[in-house]
């Protein structure tokens, strides 16, 4: 897309930001087993991860600074989760279900991943969107630049999400079916690009009452609770 910015060197500064986060997703992954859903989950945000950064320095996206700013502040907000929970802190409640069941029996891969995608983009996303427009003073009307890349990303998400199913020991639909007997039930139908559709709207919905300390509060502590209800349905045992 665009060979029009190589001269300014943009998508490959956007790149190098996001080197940082995936060095930090390396160094979390490093000591954990191999049936930690921690590390289940944070094998795929890797992989998303490396993807996003190497479609930025091939100028995929028309705003790449943007893409990798929200890439990071996103991040952030997972590192925040890991570091709480090493430190013996509250894990938020969006992500308290996959900490608290990282070590469970009878939870298939595909749960800890999908339970670690629900907390971050239903509820972590939002936050992160609203941080990011701030930071470049910009709103979050569709059809934008920064609308349009964030599009871009879904598509590259669901990419990786495919290509990754193998690590996953059976892959998505194969564990669905195991578990339940069907694919035609949560796992199956839990959509990336409609879970981050739904996000840029609370995105939208948050930055109108960013400046009510009360309604910010309450509307984020909602936002955790229901994210938090939903990782917990998520991970309900299979075997």
């Amino acid at each position: 897309m665009g060979g029009h910015r190589e001269a300014d060197g943009e998508p490959l500064a956007a790149a190098g930001a996001i080197a940082a986060v995936i060095t930090r997703m390396e160094a979390i992954a490093a000591p954990l087993d191999a049936g930690d859903g921690v590390r289940r989950f944070n094998e795929l945000y890797l992989a998303v991860t490396i993807e996003v950064a190497r479609q930025t320095a091939a100028d995929t996206f028309q705003t790449p600074e943007f893409i990798a700013r929200l890439d990071v502040i996103f991040a952030d907000l997972y590192f925040d989760a890991v570091d709480d929970d090493a430190a013996g802190r509250r894990v938020s409640k969006a992500w308290a279900p996959l900490f608290e069941e990282r070590h469970a029996t009878g939870v298939a891969p595909l749960q800890f991943a999908i339970a670690g995608m629900n907390a971050h983009i239903n509820c972590d996303l939002a936050i992160a969107l609203v941080a990011t427009c701030k930071e470049f003073g910009i709103g979050l009307e569709e059809g934008t630049p920064q609308h349009r890349d964030y599009i871009v990303v879904n598509k590259i998400l669901e990419r990786v999400q495919d290509a990754i199913k193998e690590r996953f020991t059976t892959g998505i639909i194969a564990d669905v079916d195991k578990a339940f007997g069907t694919a035609d039930d949560m796992f199956a139908s839990w959509s990336v690009a409609r879970a981050r559709d739904s996000a840029w709207i609370a995105a939208q919905m948050l930055d109108q009452i960013d400046g009510n300390a009360l309604l910010r509060k309450a509307f984020l502590s909602d936002l955790a609770r229901r994210t938090g209800f939903a990782g917990r349905l998520l991970l309900a045992r299979t075997s």
